[in-house]
């Protein structure tokens, strides 16, 4: 199954920390796209160092909830405390699960597609540089498509 995964990192060696989270998520199955890296500025919590953000596939045979889980603990291996750090505010590492497949899921611990991720610019522009035709199962919508209707950024 494919799945397509955001990763954001704005303290430390961002670019180390996206590589380094980018050789634990080889642990999880077969990464077959990797998009440039995008020095991209806060959203929401402004007052923080810029992000560095891209995009992956992955070819998995972990269900949705079991590859969430495998994130979240890439995540906290690399140091991310999720409790303690204020909400879209400075990390040192964020994986979120965008798509799999074209599955439409909602649990108390995922919702498949990612619910934000057709308004985000910095999730989109470097999903659409791997998968451009890939359809957002629920917008009906290509990636290429949806970062093409967002407003332009200043």
């Amino acid at each position: 199954m494919t799945a397509a995964i955001a990763l954001g990192t704005n303290l430390g060696n961002r670019e180390a920390n996206l590589h380094t989270a980018l050789h634990h998520m080889a642990d999880l199955g077969a990464i077959t796209a990797i998009s440039t890296f995008h020095d991209t500025a806060p959203v929401g919590y402004l007052n923080q160092p810029h992000f560095l953000n891209a995009a992956a596939l992955l070819e998995t045979n972990l269900h949705p909830e079991a590859l969430l889980q495998s994130l979240l603990t890439i995540e906290k291996q690399m140091g991310r405390d999720r409790i303690t750090a204020p909400p879209k505010g400075p990390r040192l590492i964020d994986l979120d699960l965008l798509l799999y497949e074209n599955l439409t899921l909602q649990t108390e611990a995922l919702t498949l597609p990612h619910p934000a991720m057709q308004d985000r610019a910095f999730v989109l522009t470097p999903l659409a540089e791997i998968a451009p035709n890939l359809l957002h199962p629920t917008l009906h919508r290509t990636i290429s498509e949806l970062l093409q209707s967002l407003p332009p950024q200043n």
